[in-house]
């Protein structure tokens, strides 16, 4: 399992966090550099200037908590439509998960393709998640816990999801599947007509 870069506490500023775009356009992967001493360790979770260099110029209007008791769990494949759109910056806190994205932008080369990382508490790494993409996720150990930050306000009328098993995307999720919510579990399988969302 790949760790938490380290660096010395001095050159904190200057390399706070690592940003690799993924096959989906827009979408990063963020390594936190740990600054570390005889005491322990500190990271920086998010800096404006840097987000600002990936084209993220808005706010966090929500910061978001979730606990998973069970390894094998999926949550997803959940998305808002326009106008509340979303975009997402995903942490794990605890345990270990493999983290799932899918790309509805309608006029996106990669319109209904994944990517999927491992998220956990040892590697620190975040993934940012662009407007217009279907987020989720399974367990990979038990006891769980992600922070997610939204840059929208949670809107039931405008929540959708795509089926974990959907054939259209067929994500290959890690583990056997031991749990899922019986939301998820019912989201409908897309086809041909699926029009994605329009950003």
């Amino acid at each position: 399992m790949k760790k938490c870069l380290i660096i010395p506490l001095h050159k904190l500023k200057a390399t706070s966090m690592k940003f690799e775009e993924t096959k989906l356009r827009g979408s990063h992967t963020v390594d936190i550099l740990a600054a570390a001493d005889e005491r322990g360790w500190f990271a920086r979770t998010f800096d404006k200037e840097e987000f600002n260099k990936i084209g993220f110029n808005s706010q966090w209007v929500q910061i978001n908590h979730s606990f998973t008791n069970k390894a094998g769990t999926i949550r997803g494949m959940h998305y808002q439509l326009s106008p509340f759109a979303e975009v997402k910056l995903v942490r794990c806190v605890a345990g270990v998960v493999f983290d799932v994205i899918i790309d509805l932008r309608n006029e996106s080369d990669t319109f209904l393709q994944w990517f999927g990382t491992e998220l956990s508490a040892e590697n620190k790494k975040m993934i940012f998640i662009p407007e217009g993409f279907a987020h989720g996720f399974q367990t990979l150990s038990d006891n769980c816990e992600l922070i997610y930050h939204h840059s929208q306000f949670y809107e039931p009328s405008s929540e959708r999801g795509i089926k974990y098993d959907d054939p259209m995307i067929n994500i290959v999720w890690m583990n056997k599947i031991t749990n899922i919510s019986k939301r998820d579990s019912e989201h409908r399988y897309i086809d041909e007509k699926f029009e994605g969302i329009n950003i």
